[in-house]
């Protein structure tokens, strides 16, 4: 009897350290420095923003939001990304697959200055989820969408799931 609830502790235990949600897995990973934009309010016809892409440029390949400028994780360099802004009021979006190296990303920007900086809740991911339209590389619309690893895959519900090596893994 003992061994029984000892197995059933440790799957209790376990399942309560899995991520149910989201805004757990955000919660877990991130610090909210920066704040969120849903994606319907991006999606919204008056966005004026600059749309930052920050994963790497293998995932840019296989799709992107819509007008989206590659700025990358590992290759990132704030001066190269600034050059793409008016100025510190300018809004900025950053995204990435879900939402933890967008805020990284959103967060050097913040520090050099820049005053309306969000991230993109739940990314990518959240993005195609809504259903909302993502290019390729060429520009024409694509259900594909590089879902980083098997892993986090999990929270893309909607388009068709593309795998590669990622040189960065959170």
């Amino acid at each position: 009897m003992r061994k029984y609830f000892s197995l059933i502790l440790v799957i209790f235990s376990c399942a309560m350290h899995s991520q149910n949600s989201l805004a757990e897995l955000l919660q877990q990973h991130n610090n909210h420095d920066v704040p969120y934009i849903s994606v319907h309010e991006l999606a919204m016809p008056k966005t004026n923003a600059i749309i930052f892409d920050a994963r790497e440029y293998e995932e840019y390949q296989i799709s992107r939001l819509i007008n989206s400028i590659f700025v990358g994780y590992n290759t990132f360099d704030i001066n190269q990304a600034t050059l793409h802004l008016k100025d510190k009021n300018q809004a900025i979006v950053v995204y990435c697959s879900l939402g933890i190296r967008s805020e990284k990303i959103a967060q050097q920007l913040q520090e050099a200055g820049y005053t309306n900086v969000y991230n993109l809740y739940g990314g990518i991911f959240e993005w195609k989820n809504a259903d909302f339209p993502i290019v390729d590389s060429d520009g024409h619309p694509t259900d594909n969408v590089h879902a980083y690893s098997e892993a986090w895959s999990k929270w893309l519900l909607k388009g068709t799931k593309v795998y590669g090596p990622i040189l960065d893994k959170i």
